[in-house]
């Protein structure tokens, strides 16, 4: 599905991004991913921090592309998710497993399923690496 048919059902709305809203969404990611890299918390609470990363990250990316998510909708963290595939140009394969990770954050939240030092650690990773593709789309937009 793409953006626009997104916004077509109400799921998002336009919305121009200023610099300073983007710089702050991917400064408060990199807050919390220096958080999450403290080896003397928990891996629940790493793994929370490293997921929160790439919300922040997915909406820094959303934005960028001149849509706000509308959060009083069921399921924004899974749309926002999913249309990573478009907004940061992902790969399928890398939204699934992002998908993985929502669904053990609920998991995780709300059932408190704890998570172990790989899966912490699988997604310290690949905030990371979201955060490094989402600063490149922000850097390369002009104001």
């Amino acid at each position: 599905m793409t953006l626009e048919n997104l916004r077509r059902i109400g799921k998002l709305w336009p919305h121009v991004a200023q610099r300073a809203e983007l710089d702050r969404l991917l400064a408060s990611a990199e807050a919390r991913f220096a958080d999450a890299r403290v080896p003397e918390i928990g891996s629940d609470t790493r793994f929370g921090l490293a997921y929160d990363v790439i919300l922040k990250c997915a909406l820094a990316a959303m934005l960028s592309r001149g849509y706000r998510l509308s959060t009083s909708e069921p399921g924004h963290h899974q749309t926002l998710i999913q249309a990573l595939v478009k907004t940061a140009e992902l790969d399928p394969e890398s939204v699934v497993v992002f998908e993985a990770y929502r669904k053990l954050r609920n998991k995780s939240d709300y059932d408190g399923v704890p998570v172990g030092e790989a899966i912490a650690a699988s997604c310290m990773e690949s905030a990371r690496s979201l955060l490094e593709r989402v600063r490149a789309i922000v850097s390369s937009k002009a104001d």
